[in-house]
């Protein structure tokens, strides 16, 4: 891991049942074009409101990775 260089993303994630499924949604689709990914930082948290109910949850994660030596 000397001089590894990683580059950052920002994704929001979406779901309607919980903030962590919502996070797992943004990792499991980035999971199938980024490699190397280690990280994940929660950036924003928020969610719709309906009927006086919390009805969806979205999650912006910003989820790092190792750039691939050239």
């Amino acid at each position: 891991m000397q001089n590894q260089v990683y580059k950052s993303v920002e994704l929001t994630g979406s779901s309607s049942t919980t903030m962590e499924e919502a996070v797992q949604n943004a990792v499991a689709r980035a999971a199938a074009t980024i490699r190397q990914m280690s990280w994940f930082e929660v950036v924003e948290t928020r969610g719709t409101i309906e009927n006086g109910k919390v009805s969806a949850w979205q999650v912006t994660v910003k989820v790092g990775f190792a750039l691939e030596d050239a």
